[in-house]
């Protein structure tokens, strides 16, 4: 948040939103990190906190469906300001039944009031007045149902084409709303240290509303209060991870006693699920190229009780340099990807990633294979997984390695993740948005002969 932007701050959710939604769309900025930010630095307490997720998030999802709306009532050029502040406004009035639209309208314009001029204050009470008299247009104007669901899900037309073009349009159509959906805190149990059962009990005598997963064995749904405000966090008992990035760990099979390698581990929520599988005993390294991201892999293994997991900072493409051949029986690469499966979470993604972009990342995905190819021993399990959903990035570059290694070849899935057996394919596991109410996510086991 700048200087500029605390200034302006006047304790107020909106202002707040506001500030956010700017900052994403003038500097690139990740709106969770702000958000997050934001939300410590004026300790917002968890009602307006609740609020103020909402708004940003909501407003960001469908930014593009808000702009339909809204043009044709805007006569002229507005400033950035006054377009984010008419969509935030907008977005309560269509989409939150529990705002009185008079509140949202009197609110747009005592922060244009503060903001800008009465030009301005008057402008935005004129168009928004408008629309509540007038309604919004119907998005069935759109005759090309590509279009059509592109200004409905507020996703770039580049995108929807080419997902239809991958997976057909009724799962794209369902992927794209799904994304629109507000996500549920999963926390994965450190069975190192407590049962389900056990924080099951703890989590409920605390007041909190859980549920049991009925995919994964050991993930929790949390559907009120803050995961990192519980005991059972705060103990170690549980860490907060999506369901679908659970189930690297189970198809990497790795066993008390293992060398195993996490070539890109940061923040470490796949490193420490591998820590828990291995009983603390054996051999795990957890590399990252970033020093920074590497404290947080720390962090949580300190929290959770796992003492012998060795953090590297490291290129993963150039860890044979460091390593022996054939010396790991283990290596997960979690590889760095499009993040097209996350954007349920990080909504922003939506606006800044563009076709040319996947041009750059399947190389650096080829060569992190490449490289955990040189250290897997003879009989050794290689994961690769992603958080996209773009078949290109996943089976694309597994369909290439396997070229490349021919004595590599893709193995089935465990028994313990058969609820979700049905989408596998030949080894690999597409998991979309609306399998799991969850993250995108692919995985892939190789084994070497």
């Amino acid at each position: 948040m700048t200087k500029k932007q605390e200034k302006i701050w006047t304790g107020n959710v909106r202002d707040a939103a506001l500030n956010i939604l700017m900052a994403v769309e003038k500097q690139q900025a990740y709106s969770n990190l702000l958000l997050h930010q934001t939300i410590e630095k004026y300790e917002i307490d968890d009602k307006d906190r609740a609020l103020l997720t909402e708004l940003t998030y909501g407003t960001l999802q469908y930014k593009m469906t808000l702009d339909y709306y809204l043009e044709p009532f805007i006569k002229g050029k507005l400033d950035d300001w006054v377009k984010q502040l008419l969509r935030l406004s907008l977005y309560q009035i269509h989409y939150l039944s529990r705002i009185p639209d008079h509140a949202a309208v009197n609110e747009a314009v005592n922060i244009a009031k503060r903001r800008g001029h009465k030009g301005i204050s008057g402008a935005v009470n004129g168009i928004l007045r408008s629309i509540l008299r007038e309604g919004v247009r119907s998005t069935e104007e759109i005759k090309d149902e590509l279009e059509r669901l592109s200004i409905e899900t507020s996703h770039p037309l580049w995108m929807v084409k080419r997902f239809e073009s991958e997976y057909g349009f009724e799962t794209t159509a369902k992927m794209l709303k799904e994304n629109n959906e507000q996500p549920v805190t999963t926390l994965r149990v450190n069975l190192f240290k407590r049962t389900v059962d056990q924080v099951l009990h703890l989590l409920t005598q605390e007041g909190y509303v859980v549920a049991r997963s009925e995919v994964i064995p050991e993930c929790i749904y949390l559907f009120n209060g803050q995961a990192a405000k519980t005991t059972a966090f705060q103990n170690g008992f549980v860490t907060i991870q999506d369901e679908s990035s659970m189930i690297p760990a189970y198809a990497l099979q790795a066993e008390p006693g293992m060398t195993v390698l996490d070539m890109c581990s940061a923040p470490g929520g796949k490193t420490t699920h591998i820590a828990e599988k291995m009983r603390n005993t054996g051999k795990l390294i957890a590399m990252d190229i970033h020093e920074h991201k590497l404290k947080l892999v720390k962090e949580n293994a300190t929290r959770l009780g796992f003492d012998f997991i060795e953090t590297v900072q490291m290129d993963g493409r150039k860890s044979s340099e460091a390593y022996a051949a054939e010396s790991f029986d283990r290596i997960l690469v979690d590889a760095p990807c499009s993040g097209l499966g996350v954007m349920k979470r990080k909504p922003d993604i939506k606006y800044t990633k563009h076709e040319k972009d996947f041009a750059s990342l399947k190389p650096i995905q080829m060569n992190l294979l490449d490289e955990a190819y040189k250290l897997l021993k003879r009989d050794g399990l290689l994961v690769y997984s992603t958080c996209t959903v773009d078949r290109e990035e996943n089976e694309g570059t597994t369909k290439l390695f396997l070229e490349a290694h021919p004595d590599m070849e893709l193995q089935s899935f465990p028994d313990v993740i058969k609820n979700i057996k049905e989408q596998e394919q030949e080894g690999m596991l597409q998991l979309f948005p609306q399998d799991l109410r969850s993250d995108g996510f692919f995985v892939a086991i190789f084994k070497k002969r």
